[in-house]
């Protein structure tokens, strides 16, 4: 059950995966199948409507039917109550003319009433009278009714004659055949009436039931059909889904240098033929990768060695450059002294060239070792704000430090931070036009020492603010310039990050920029 819950291993989604069939194909064949399912339960709902539109007009036909049987049955009771002998006094005190010979009252106009009821009874026994359609049943009992009531009239006829005029008591065989047509004609229309109400209860119950039945087939066939669309939608969704994501997975592996690996996609659709394409591309990119990697090897290792073998004789132009500006070989005039100023500072710059190239190659031949140790933050941001004073002052700049007391001691290697922090403060002062400020800041934040070096110098682009940060990049307020290679912060940025901080920007073009790095701080 486990399984067949997993859309990974779920059989069903693997066998759909495997169809020779294009992706729209099986999501044509989806939407087909969950209309045909709606369209199935809608035809079911129309004909259990259907249905029970049509027992409600056989109970409205029947109960008209009922009612009327039940007004032949009042009227045949009503006849039966003229006729009865033994009635109470009050009866003709508030039916005057009633039938009562031994209290010495007139007979004749309860049998006239007795006709005129009978005559009323036999008409509304008529088809024609019903305003419906009587069934073959109901005709016969209807007919035995009319009959019953003709010979009743007969009766009453004869002794209305006998009577009429004389106040003699009617006949016993008369009186006797009265009262057996009564009551048979109540029996008949009782019969009649009862029947059909029996009918209608039936009906009712039935409909009562057969609403119930058709209710629970309905329910049954539209959650069948909710489970079989979401069973669809659960197997082809999760056979397009399961393979995106295998892929991405496999992508995401892929950008972040994982070659060792395929996608397995057992799909024979669009996406099976993607899932081959990366499988190519993966080996594809893992044989450029591996090229790449030992020609950026080779270069790391001659930059490196390069970087080396000059700084040798670099020095020693320095050297004998310094030698001669002291003048410890004698006095020299001011053009030669000119000269050798801009002998040192060409060299100088060359030799800071030299060594972002050995120390980035280093970092990315993975030659670098860190000598991790407690050192002082606020010393090493001293020693740097005191190292860019002399050319900020120059330049009519001001630097300020402020650091929060609990910042001071961190883990780290002190002369790589140094790099850094002096790396930043020289930009800062370098792009901060005179009568500009650089503030450094160092504080502690969600657990991690944060510093930041802030300048109101020209700002950085949006556009600029991830590339200054790659080797040899500069933005146009450096390149106008002329100082720098584009290394110091793609420089920067390696070693902060093999102390495992990070390194940003935050800038607004016209108004400065912020460059902060942070560190973690020492437990």
């Amino acid at each position: 059950m486990r399984r067949l819950l997993a859309p990974a291993d779920n059989p069903l989604v693997r066998a759909v995966s495997r169809l020779p069939a294009k992706v729209h194909t099986k999501l044509l064949v989806a939407f087909v199948g969950t209309a045909v399912l709606v369209v199935g339960v809608g035809l079911l709902g129309l004909r259990v409507l259907g249905q029970s539109n049509e027992r409600v007009e056989r109970l409205g036909a029947l109960q008209k039917r009922a009612f009327a049987y039940g007004t032949l049955k009042s009227d045949a009771s009503h006849v039966r109550l003229l006729l009865l002998p033994d009635v109470a006094s009050d009866f003709y005190d508030v039916n005057p003319g009633a039938f009562a010979t031994d209290r010495g009252l007139n007979a004749v106009p309860v049998h006239k009433e007795v006709v005129t009821e009978l005559k009323l009874l036999g008409s509304a026994t008529l088809p024609e009278n019903l305003l419906f359609a009587p069934s073959a049943e109901d005709q016969r009992d209807l007919r035995r009714i009319r009959a019953k009531s003709r010979q009743l009239a007969t009766v009453m006829q004869k002794i209305i004659k006998s009577e009429r005029g004389t106040s003699i008591e009617t006949p016993p065989r008369l009186r006797h055949t009265m009262e057996r047509r009564a009551l048979d004609l109540n029996h008949s229309a009782a019969v009649l009436a009862n029947r059909t109400t029996a009918k209608a209860d039936d009906l009712i119950a039935q409909n009562a039931s057969a609403y119930a039945s058709s209710r629970n087939r309905f329910i049954g066939v539209a959650a069948g059909a909710i489970v079989l669309a979401l069973l669809l939608g659960f197997v082809l969704s999760w056979s397009l889904i399961g393979p995106i994501q295998r892929i991405d997975a496999r992508l995401a592996a892929i950008a972040s240098g994982d070659f060792s690996r395929h996608v397995d996609v057992p799909n024979r659709d669009e996406l099976g033929a993607l899932a081959a394409n990366v499988n190519r591309m993966n080996d594809e990119l893992r044989r450029l990768y591996k090229e790449l990697e030992a020609a950026s090897l080779h270069k790391s290792e001659f930059l490196a060695s390069m970087s080396h073998e000059l700084r040798t004789p670099l020095n020693a132009i320095l050297g004998f450059s310094q030698v001669l500006r002291e003048r410890m070989f004698g006095d020299i005039n001011e053009k030669q002294e000119e000269y050798l100023e801009d002998i040192l500072a060409s060299g100088n710059h060359l030799l800071s060239l030299i060594n972002d190239v050995l120390d980035l190659s280093k970092v990315e031949a993975g030659q670098i070792k860190l000598e991790a140790s407690p050192f002082s933050l606020r010393e090493a941001l001293e020693r740097g704000v005191v190292m860019v004073r002399e050319r900020a002052t120059k330049d009519g700049v001001e630097v300020a430090l402020s650091a929060e007391p609990d910042v001071d001691t961190v883990a780290g290697d002190e002369r790589r931070i140094r790099q850094v922090i002096f790396n930043l403060l020289s930009n800062a002062v370098k792009f901060t036009p005179a009568g500009g400020a650089v503030d450094v800041n160092a504080a502690k934040v969600d657990g991690e020492v944060r510093v930041s070096v802030a300048d109101t110098g020209p700002g950085i682009a949006p556009e600029d603010r991830e590339r200054i940060f790659e080797e040899f990049q500069q933005t146009e307020a450096g390149i106008e310039q002329c100082e720098g290679t584009g290394l110091g912060l793609a420089l920067s940025k390696r070693l902060v990050e093999l102390h495992g901080g990070r390194i940003w920007v935050e800038s607004q073009l016209g108004k400065g920029s912020t460059f902060v790095f942070t560190l973690p701080s020492r437990t």
